[in-house]
């Protein structure tokens, strides 16, 4: 596990190229998982909704060459939020995280375990932005491992069984 800081503009878009969400975050270092990024509490995101604030302070995991971003929150937040996407592209100069949210989530909350949600909002925009076959395949696949891999009581695969503790205690 590598550390480092450094402030990460996070750049979530839809299929059609409108803005799902930005922040700005903290760049935590890295290790076999990928690249994690921090938020802190009360940070200002914008999102095509409207802004708000975060509401609790959270890690992102971010993979090298897979489909999907994985956060991990504090309490009262979702244990486990994972955001099924395009591979997450970084800048040159690494300040810049963009990806295409594909409406797909897998969420497992504090003594739950994970489910899938959005499942009406993937089947509408893929119609609406005309979402290719291979990218509807690619991210139906990812979902169903990401809710393998998330499952609770140590039947789940790292980072999502217990690494992220580590970095999260980095932001509470």
């Amino acid at each position: 596990m590598t550390t480092g800081s450094g402030s990460v503009l996070v750049d979530i878009r839809k299929y059609d190229g409108t803005l799902s969400a930005r922040w700005t975050a903290t760049r935590l270092g890295e290790d076999q998982h990928g690249v994690w990024v921090g938020t802190a509490r009360g940070v200002p995101v914008d999102s095509a909704a409207g802004g708000w604030t975060s509401r609790f302070a959270y890690v992102m995991a971010v993979p090298r060459g897979a489909w999907w971003t994985a956060t991990f929150c504090v309490d009262p937040g979702p244990e486990l939020y994972c955001d099924v996407c395009t591979v997450p592209e970084w800048s040159a100069d690494g300040t810049v995280l963009r990806t295409v949210d594909l409406d797909l989530d897998v969420v497992r909350f504090p003594g739950g375990e994970a489910r899938v949600e959005d499942e009406e909002e993937f089947d509408e925009h893929r119609v609406r932005y005309g979402y290719p076959d291979d990218v509807v395949d690619q991210a139906r696949r990812t979902c169903a491992w990401l809710m393998a891999a998330g499952r609770r009581r140590g039947a789940g695969l790292e980072p999502f069984a217990s690494v992220y503790r580590n970095w999260l205690d980095l932001v509470r």
